[in-house]
């Protein structure tokens, strides 16, 4: 019989069924997951950690008997770009040192109110803007399974943490993969739900468009039960017990896989492939057709050209407006100068003196993106998935596995490409769209380094996204 997993090692469901069956305390799994913490704090994770108020409300959490909600003494992390009373929000810049919001996040309160705790707030790449986490104010998040490769971003410090088994789950933010990507790097699951599905209010922003704040979890399951809690959907067992596991998400019901059709978008998903990854994501397709998929062919089209003329359009022109209207929100007096000018990281003040004057984005340029190019390439995904009667497109989530911390080229079959447009390429066009996608853990290259298989549903279609998640993860683990 397998021993089982030392408390630090729990997912979400699993440490809230064992606090609500009184085999555990909150406080010593807090303890436990601290002490992880400080044994990994040389990964750059986390910006944020208060241990004693930690424990103080783990304490308190012991001591409560009534009212528990399903996540009832779990400790959850979250990026810092997401309000949480009292703790500061940097959004991983020292443009915003000293900035303590007085009331939390849509997202932070919600989980709150289910009974979980705060565990801390994790590193980002500066203002969300970039996927490879080398943050020069906070120091580059290094990932768990080779210290001197990058973590993903811009969630980094989420998924190094919960790979590095520091915390359950964490919540990250998700505009053009930020969530996937680092989850897929370093080994963890991620969830992008449907744009607007999950609350964005209380989060430094980049755009109101395709924003969405998600999970990073160590199963597709524990995803599903923190997407319950966000949309307040009543999950069996609250009233006896206080708790939820995976057999309590009802709705969640088998989703076989014998006869599930999923698509396979070749030409741009999968082509080109970095060689490890394309073994790697193959040979999980096979592992899935053993156990009864059915593959198709299909592509989505005109899928780059749209994204590329559609994704970014978006993106520049609604991030001024939207981080002046969260600064104003707080009270907080928006000077662009002084900010771009407290920006550490060289990528990101390039980034913001972007956003005006002659290079900045021009209404007409929005306009049409937002009229003609993102409807176009809404119809285009949903006609894939209607013409080939497909559930999911399945894809390798990043082209290639993590690079090295500070590599600004990476190779994929042999071309050089910019960092930041090789590991977005496959997450963002369900970005532009809206839709909702999943990472899991498919394997590993040679040397060891994570490999993530994405799903990616239609907008709306998130609790079957989750549910052939959960039985593509089974065949996995199978």
């Amino acid at each position: 019989m397998n021993a089982p997993p030392h408390n630090a090692a729990l997912g979400v469901a699993q440490a809230a069924g064992r606090i609500a069956r009184g085999e555990m305390g909150c406080v010593e799994y807090v303890r436990a997951l601290l002490d992880e913490i400080a044994r990994t704090r040389d990964s750059n994770a986390w910006i944020h950690v208060d241990a004693e108020s930690l424990s103080k409300a783990a304490a308190l959490a012991d001591r409560k008997s009534a009212s528990r909600g399903p996540l009832h003494g779990v400790p959850l992390a979250f990026k810092d770009n997401i309000d949480v009373a009292g703790m500061p929000t940097t959004a991983g810049s020292p443009a915003l040192r000293g900035h303590i919001p007085r009331t939390s996040s849509a997202v932070a309160q919600r989980l709150l109110d289910a009974g979980a705790l705060v565990l801390g707030k994790t590193n980002l790449h500066e203002f969300a803007l970039g996927i490879t986490n080398d943050n020069a104010a906070f120091g580059a998040v290094r990932n768990p399974h080779a210290r001197d490769r990058i973590a993903g971003g811009s969630s980094g410090g989420a998924g190094a943490a919960v790979a590095a088994r520091a915390a359950p789950a964490a919540i990250g933010t998700d505009t053009g993969g930020s969530v996937r990507i680092p989850a897929a790097l370093c080994g963890a699951t991620g969830f992008r739900p449907t744009t607007g599905r999950w609350p964005a209010e209380g989060i430094v922003p980049i755009s109101a468009t395709r924003d969405t704040p998600g999970p990073i979890a160590r199963s597709v399951a524990d995803c599903a039960l923190l997407d319950a809690a966000m949309i307040g959907r009543v999950v069996r067992g609250d009233a006896d017990r206080g708790s939820a596991t995976r057999e309590d998400l009802c709705w969640l019901h088998e989703e076989p896989l014998r006869g599930l059709r999923l698509g396979v978008p070749t030409l741009h998903f999968w082509t080109p492939l970095d060689d490890e990854t394309a073994k790697t994501a193959h040979a999980a397709l096979e592992r899935l057709r053993d156990a009864g998929a059915e593959f198709v062919r299909c592509e989505v089209e005109n899928v780059a050209a749209l994204t590329a003329a559609t994704g970014m359009a978006i993106a520049r022109y609604e991030t001024l407006p939207a981080l002046r209207d969260y600064w104003s929100r707080h009270g907080l007096a928006f000077d662009f100068d002084a900010l771009v000018a407290r920006i550490a990281s060289p990528d990101v003040r390039t980034a913001f003196r972007g956003l005006v004057g002659a290079s900045a984005p021009s209404l007409g340029e929005y306009r049409r993106a937002m009229r003609e190019l993102r409807p176009a390439l809404q119809r285009a995904w949903r006609h894939c998935f209607e013409s080939n009667r497909i559930a999911a497109l399945v894809f390798p989530t990043t082209p290639l596995p993590a690079a090295r911390i500070g590599e600004e080229m990476v190779r994929i079959a042999g071309e050089p490409s910019p960092v930041f447009p090789a590991y977005i390429r496959n997450t963002e066009p369900g970005t532009v769209v809206g839709a909702p996608g999943l990472t899991i853990p498919c394997g590993t290259t040679s040397a060891a380094l994570p490999v993530g298989l994405a799903i990616d549903a239609l907008p709306g279609d998130d609790e079957r996204l989750l549910r052939i998640g959960i039985t593509i993860e089974q065949a996995f683990r199978a």
